[in-house]
């Protein structure tokens, strides 16, 4: 698998294999593409429980809140998502990775939802964290991390939102809190 080419995103946008809507060329980089943020967010209340058991997550943790700008403030963990709406043919995955200049500034967009399967439709939620000491304010249309794009050797059999996958995300369209179902109870 190799990366895709400024030039290979272009011309699978303009056959509509990719799909990125609202779609600007010129946030076409090198072998990515720029995507920028949209106005929902979801926020943690902490104080609704004491602790987060996997194997029996809680529900209602996040309450969605949409503005036009969002500050995060110090050692906050929060949620946002894309402007753009990202739809991905069965034998192209994607990655989201930060922008560096944003990373140097204390923002993360991503703890571990980095990887968008092949068949994934839908806004890209991201994982906020700032790790600095004075709070940062987004705003909505902020290019805010990266698409790169990768050909699989073949399509995949069972594309993301496949009958019985179990695709929890598929045609998300607002910053969408967890829908882990829970693991095995600790002994």
């Amino acid at each position: 698998m190799s990366v895709l080419s400024d030039a290979s995103i272009r011309e699978l946008v303009g056959a509509s294999r990719i799909k990125l809507d609202p779609w600007d060329p010129d946030n076409v980089q090198p072998a990515s593409v720029d995507v920028r943020l949209g106005n929902s967010f979801r926020v943690f209340h902490n104080h609704r429980v004491t602790s987060i058991d996997l194997a029996n997550p809680p529900a209602n943790l996040t309450e969605e809140v949409t503005a036009d700008r969002f500050v995060i403030h110090p050692g906050e963990f929060c949620l946002g998502r894309t402007l753009e709406t990202l739809s991905l043919p069965d034998d192209i995955v994607a990655r989201v990775e930060g922008k560096s200049s944003l990373g140097r500034l204390g923002l993360i967009v991503h703890a571990t939802a980095g990887f968008c399967d092949p068949g994934f439709e839908g806004t890209l939620t991201l994982e906020f964290n700032n790790l600095t000491r004075v709070p940062i304010t987004l705003a909505v249309g902020l290019p805010i991390a990266q698409l790169s794009f990768m050909r699989l050797d073949q399509p995949a059999q069972r594309p993301y939102g496949s009958p019985g996958l179990g695709s929890h995300y598929q045609g998300q369209t607002a910053a969408t809190e967890s829908r882990y179902e829970g693991g095995p109870a600790l002994s």
